[in-house]
């Protein structure tokens, strides 16, 4: 697992390099559902979420049916810049060892090929690295990358068809180089994509391996319809003891244009004081 700092603002570099969205669902034909999910989103792509609470289990009906329709598969355009490297500590740097930071960014993200509006695009970076990328140089923080041991696939389908085998198994993928402890943080920022309505199983994996007890908890996620998914609720029962507070969605398509919505989130969760 790699941990990393952001040492400089890089987020109008960010701001232009990819419109991927970040949903996961069942490899099926796009449904009425889909397309009446995606018109209850809005036009803006940001969605903002308070804490939630005495939310049902999802029956299946409630789950997107993300569209996979192969035969047409639009590319990011071409104007787009693609991200650069990510500078790295070195690797003698311990996370949370002498920082002074309270506050952990840990995040999950996936590169490769993604849905893209309907279609397919191929990501560099994923859309939630990107949004990380955003969020970290605004605020003092530790940023930790969650990291599979067993990597997932690059291709579309096959991530789909594993996600779809995790979700149903209630698996708990296992995590290379995990994080020793939260012990120096009083505040951490979850970031993940939504696949098929909720946050990926390895963060399933991550949060439970900790003592969250006294922690204000903000997950923040990228996606193409679900918004926060269920990760208030997962969070909630996964973390006890913690406070589970605002939650910042972007449209993965759209997440080089959040720089405002991060702002404004950071800013309501008392992170962004300038």
């Amino acid at each position: 697992m790699t941990t990393k700092h952001w040492t400089q603002d890089t987020a109008a570099g960010r701001a232009g390099q990819e419109t991927v969205g970040a949903d996961l669902g069942a490899p099926t034909t796009p449904g009425r559902r889909s397309f009446l999910r995606a018109a209850l989103v809005g036009v803006t792509g940001v969605v903002i979420g308070a804490p939630m609470s005495g939310c049902s289990e999802a029956s299946p009906s409630d789950v997107d049916d993300e569209p996979a329709n192969t035969s047409v598969r639009p590319t990011a355009p071409s104007s787009a810049a693609q991200p650069t490297a990510i500078q790295t500590t070195p690797a003698s740097t311990s996370i949370g060892s002498g920082s002074g930071s309270t506050v952990l960014l840990a995040y999950f993200s996936r590169a490769g090929e993604n849905y893209y509006y309907g279609g397919r695009t191929q990501l560099e970076i994923g859309n939630t690295e990107v949004l990380a990328g955003m969020i970290s140089p605004r605020i003092r923080c530790d940023v930790h990358r969650i990291e599979p041991v067993d990597p997932y696939s690059d291709n579309y389908d096959e991530t789909v068809a594993r996600n779809v085998r995790e979700q149903d198994a209630n698996a708990r993928p296992a995590i290379a180089k995990a994080l020793a402890s939260i012990a120096p943080y009083n505040i951490v920022l979850l970031g993940s994509p939504i696949w098929n309505v909720r946050a990926p199983m390895i963060m399933s994996t991550f949060v439970e391996g900790f003592d969250f007890s006294g922690t204000t908890v903000f997950p923040f996620t990228t996606y193409a319809v679900s918004g926060l998914g269920t990760t208030v609720r997962d969070y909630t029962t996964s973390c006890p003891g913690a406070k589970i507070g605002e939650g910042l969605a972007v449209r993965g398509e759209e997440v080089r244009d959040a720089g405002a919505a991060i702002e404004a989130w950071l800013r309501r969760i008392n992170l962004l004081t300038t």
